[in-house]
């Protein structure tokens, strides 16, 4: 698990790719202290698993489904990349739950000097996703935990301190540019359970089958949860 607060832009030092399978070597400092083969280290938000390593250096595999769903196939050699090691259970907890699990891409729209702050537009490719992203919630984007600030059709924008301007990726970017996205997991299990109990997915398991009184929207509504 990450918090979706960068330790450090790494940079993408080279690119092996075969199909949808690549391995990507990323050159880095922080996330290396005290680093072990096996290790996850979010790369743009998306949780990859360390599989060689030296003092300045890493390199990780990417399989098909994450090529798929993510815009690490997109980057070109010397590309920064936004770099998190894993969370320690003791650590401190500064953004909030991400997993690294990127939900699909966004193309950024516009980007607007709003006094202090720099206001990102993002148009999500899979307008599915809106329904987990609402404005004051939280949303990690290119593996940055940012807050939604408004929502419009299939749009969303969060508005940049320039502290994480500065020391993510975000600095780069421009309108056209992609951005990984990763939605609440809350929203989404929440989601799952309540069209689950509606009968809109098959049970799983021994036995199969739901009960009949189980979570739904009217039972929430009527118990005063929504």
């Amino acid at each position: 698990m990450f918090t979706g607060l960068v330790e450090e832009k790494g940079t993408l030092r080279s690119v092996s790719r075969r199909g949808e399978a690549m391995v990507l070597g990323i050159s880095a400092s922080k996330v290396l202290e005290g680093a072990a083969l096996g290790d996850s280290i979010a790369v743009n938000g998306v949780c990859l698993t360390v599989t060689s390593f030296d003092s300045r250096s890493f390199t990780v595999d990417v399989m098909p489904e994450t090529f798929r769903h993510t815009n690490l196939g997109e980057l070109p050699p010397g590309s920064p990349v936004n770099l998190e090691r894993a969370m320690r259970a003791n650590g401190r907890f500064g953004g909030h739950i991400v997993q690294g699990h990127v939900d699909g891409v966004g193309i950024i729209t516009d980007r607007l000097a709003h006094a202090n702050a720099v206001a990102f537009t993002i148009r999500l490719k899979d307008a599915a996703n809106l329904r987990y992203i609402i404005p004051r919630g939280s949303i990690t984007l290119d593996g940055i935990s940012l807050t939604v600030t408004e929502t419009s059709g299939d749009r969303f924008t969060v508005s940049i301190i320039p502290h994480t301007l500065a020391e993510t990726v975000l600095q780069h970017k421009q309108p056209g540019d992609t951005v990984n996205i990763e939605c609440d997991v809350l929203g989404k299990y929440v989601d799952h359970l309540l069209n689950f109990a509606n009968g809109s997915h098959e049970a799983a398991g021994a036995g199969g089958g739901r009960s009949a009184g189980g979570l739904s929207a009217a039972f929430l509504a009527e118990n005063g949860f929504a």
